[in-house]
C-alpha cells in the first residue's frame, strides 16, 4: 500500500475503517494505495456478487465506489471529522462478469462543507465504470 503525503493518524483511520466496515469485510474490499486525496480500492468478482445473468451486480461496484471516495476523503481531513455521501452518480461503460475491480478515486474540490469526488473504475486495463459523488461534513 503507497502511503505518501498522509498523517500517521489519517492513515491508521483508513486502515482502522477499513476493517471495521461490516459491510466492506463481506464485499471483501482491499486497499491498493492511498495517499493525500486519494484511495484505490479493489475487488475481486465472484459468484455471489453477481446477477442472475452472470454480470457483476452494479450495486457491488457502486458499493466499490462510495467506499474509494469515501476513504480519499478520509485521506485529507482532520481525524474527528465526519462525513456522509449526499449523492453518487454512476456510469456503467461495460459489463463486467470475471476478475478484478480497482477503483480509484480522487478528490476533485475540497470545500469547507462540501466534497467532490471522482472515481473511475478499472477491469483490467479497460474502464468500466465512471462516477462524481458529493459528500458533506457532519
Amino acid at each position: 500500500m503507497t502511503k505518501a503525503k498522509m498523517s500517521f493518524a489519517q492513515l491508521k483511520r483508513i486502515e482502522k475503517a477499513l476493517a471495521s466496515v461490516p459491510f466492506a469485510k463481506l464485499l471483501q474490499l482491499e486497499l491498493e494505495s492511498v495517499e493525500s486525496g486519494s484511495a484505490t480500492l479493489a475487488l475481486d468478482v465472484r459468484k455471489d456478487l453477481t446477477q442472475n445473468h452472470g454480470i457483476l451486480h452494479g450495486g457491488a461496484i457502486a458499493s466499490l465506489i462510495d467506499t474509494a471516495t469515501a476513504f480519499a476523503i478520509l485521506s485529507v481531513i482532520e481525524p474527528k471529522e465526519r462525513v456522509t455521501t449526499v449523492d453518487l452518480t454512476i456510469s456503467y461503460l461495460r459489463p463486467v462478469s470475471k476478475g478484478r475491480l480497482r477503483a480509484v478515486a480522487r478528490v476533485v474540490r475540497a470545500g469547507r462543507r462540501l466534497f467532490v469526488v471522482s472515481a473511475e473504475v478499472y477491469s483490467g486495463e479497460k474502464l468500466a465504470t465512471t462516477a462524481l459523488s458529493t459528500y458533506i461534513r457532519v
